[in-house]
């Protein structure tokens, strides 16, 4: 077989990933197990599942199981199962690669981590390397594997000592499956020895007592010896031993499938462990249902809503939290069939006894069962969202509200329940989330509809001078400084009869207009508007401004100005949408302006002046300016006519 090892480098960046996850990423080193452990579950799932529609791949090793063997004289631990194995591209794939979601991806998180000093174990299970967490103890590791149903000749042997470099080659396996062999590296005096019997139950009571597979490990007992097999004297006394010592398989683990219990029978500590194991999050989640379902339909469900958002959170490939089975049977992980995106954040197990297990992804979809259990959970998590004490909400929000508000805009049957769980900060309250109907119920008297401006900067918006005649007639204006907003206020037009109004774009009908005193300026208007033509299509007085002298608006049905940065920012070229110009005509610059060109219509710096009230309008949305340098000249000579 040495004619066909291949011998493999990990790149650069690999090699680097590599050593952060040995030195840096787990403050426990015990881990490792649970990770191993986690991942021979997954092979037996995978292959139990497989075996619903072949039944012959499993030949006559029905007995599923997950082996430990420790050697205190080699120093080697050994973790098998009798899964799904792997073929020689599979582990190409998944084990000669590190991090296949991303090595980039997952390093720059570890980097924002280490930048923040909050590096948590929370990293494993998003980038899919906690098979590597094992050179945290290992000096080099072996990984023999047999895929199920195929010749022990097509065994696959892989083995590296992460040093930058594995090997890989064909070997023969007698047993379909996987086994993991650590060589173990030299332990100080006051490290763990992870050959000892008694750590190896303690890790896995405390990490892994919840799979749903036996974890074995044979051990040496004594047991009596049959009276009928022990010489005696004449009295009947014994003349040996009436014990002896025996090897014996020992379950390690209860093997509770806890979302299968009665919600009352199962501990706090049971759902925390459980859920590190579901999520890969060493943080426990914020909340949890646990419910059955009985009737025409039945299931199980155990949900949890996590307390921290998890790295990827908005990686368009990032798996979905809900598990599949049917009666203990695993279906499929990342089941987004029964969870909608706007939702991805929970986490969770659904077993449901009468799924049909021959079920396609594609017909998943159409399945009824499958739908009743996807309108139920969404209620249901809705329901818990609704019913949360207010702190624990707030911290909730703080975590996912941008991912909840998708709902309004991809879900219209639940949009106004979802509508009825954002919370936003306002010119009114800065520092606290309120609800829409609070918003409602602060409403000036004569107020008819809810005031919003969108961008991302909180400072921006609540100092926008958009907003500066709304607030003195003491009108409240929700601050939407998420990207998914420009999206919500798409779908929610109104709210409980309200309806929603943009400060930036239409008439805001806050004042009578004078008609008459606005024909005086209508030639000033046209001046400004000629220097400006490229860049706005009309100037008009504003019913916006109080104390600023310019701003820029749109009309009811434009593009907002930060929905074009938004699609710009994504690489979607845009028609481009010539905005309004307001000019404040309250303000002593206009007056000055208005003489100037009154009496002076050739006056050069009339055009200046025509490009500063449009670069102070960009500036005052957050804007930025095409020529800052020709900004700083002319503010500069302004600055120096008014000093002199």
């Amino acid at each position: 077989m040495e004619a066909n090892k291949q011998t493999h480098a990990f790149k650069t960046e690999v090699r680097q990933l590599l050593n952060l996850i040995v030195n840096s990423l787990y403050s426990n080193q015990e881990i490792f197990l649970r990770e191993l452990i986690s991942n021979a579950s997954d092979a037996i799932d995978k292959l139990r599942f497989k075996s619903q529609t072949e039944p012959e791949i499993l030949g006559d090793d029905g007995e599923f199981k997950i082996k430990i063997r420790p050697d205190g004289i080699a120093q080697t631990l050994e973790i098998s199962d009798n899964g799904i194995g792997m073929s020689y591209d599979d582990v190409m794939e998944n084990i000669g690669t590190i991090a296949k979601s991303g090595t980039a991806g997952f390093m720059e998180m570890l980097k924002q981590a280490q930048a923040t000093d909050s590096l948590t174990p929370e990293l494993i299970g998003q980038f899919g390397v906690g098979f590597y967490s094992a050179f945290m103890v290992a000096e080099k590791i072996v990984l023999t594997t047999r895929a199920a149903g195929v010749p022990k000749e097509q065994a696959v042997r892989w083995e590296s000592s992460g040093d930058g470099t594995f090997s890989i080659e064909q070997t023969e396996k007698a047993q379909r499956g996987t086994t993991i062999t650590l060589h173990l590296k030299k332990r100080e005096k006051e490290d763990p020895d992870y050959t000892d019997q008694w750590q190896i139950r303690r890790i896995v009571k405390q990490h892994s007592d919840y799979v749903a597979y036996p974890i074995v490990m044979d051990v040496e007992k004594e047991v009596p010896i049959p009276d009928n097999e022990i010489l005696k004297d004449k009295d009947g006394k014994p003349l040996g031993e009436t014990k002896r010592r025996v090897i014996e398989e020992e379950t390690l683990n209860s093997r509770k499938a806890i979302w299968t219990q009665p919600k009352e029978e199962v501990t706090e500590k049971e759902h925390e462990e459980f859920y590190k194991h579901l999520a890969h999050d060493w943080n426990p989640p914020l909340t949890r249902l646990h419910f059955k379902l009985e009737g025409t339909t039945e299931y199980h469900a155990l949900l949890y809503i996590p307390s921290k958002a998890p790295f990827d959170l908005f990686q368009p490939d990032r798996k979905h939290g809900i598990q599949l089975y049917c009666k203990r049977v695993f279906i499929m992980d990342d089941c987004k069939e029964l969870i909608p995106e706007y939702l991805r954040f929970v986490k969770g197990v659904v077993d449901a006894p009468d799924l049909n297990l021959n079920v396609s992804r594609e017909i998943l979809q159409q399945d009824r069962l499958v739908m009743n259990i996807r309108n139920n959970l969404i209620k249901k998590v809705l329901d818990l969202l609704k019913d949360m004490p207010a702190e624990q909400y707030e911290t909730f929000y703080n975590q996912f509200g941008p991912v909840l508000k998708e709902g309004i805009h991809t879900d219209a049957s639940k949009r106004d329940k979802i509508a009825s769980l954002v919370r936003y900060k306002t010119t009114r309250s800065e520092d606290k989330w309120i609800s829409l109907d609070e918003y409602i119920q602060r409403m000036q008297p004569d107020q008819k509809e809810i005031y919003y401006i969108t961008g991302d900067n909180l400072t921006t918006l609540i100092n926008s001078p958009l907003l500066e005649k709304l607030k003195d007639k003491q009108y409240e204006v929700l601050l939407m400084a998420d990207p998914v907003d420009e999206w919500v206020v798409q779908s929610l037009t109104e709210y409980d009869g309200k309806s929603l109004k943009s400060a930036e774009k239409g008439d805001l009908e806050l004042d009578k207009t004078d008609e008459a005193g606005k024909e005086e300026f209508n030639a000033l208007f046209g001046f400004v508007k000629s220097q400006l033509d490229s860049k706005i299509k009309e100037v008009k007085a504003s019913a916006r401004l109080k104390e600023s002298v310019a701003c820029l608006t749109g009309e009811d049905y434009d593009m907002s100005a930060y929905m074009e940065k938004l699609l710009k920012a994504a690489g979607q070229k845009q028609p481009e949408v010539k905005r309004v110009l307001e000019l404040n005509m309250a303000h002593p610059v206009m007056n000055k302006i208005k003489t100037l060109y009154e009496n002076d219509r050739d006056n050069v710096a009339l055009k200046d002046y025509c490009q500063l009230l449009y670069d102070l309008a960009v500036i005052a949305e957050g804007g930025k300016l095409e020529n800052p340098a020709r900004f700083s000249r002319l503010v500069g000579e302004v600055m120096t006519q008014a000093i002199a």
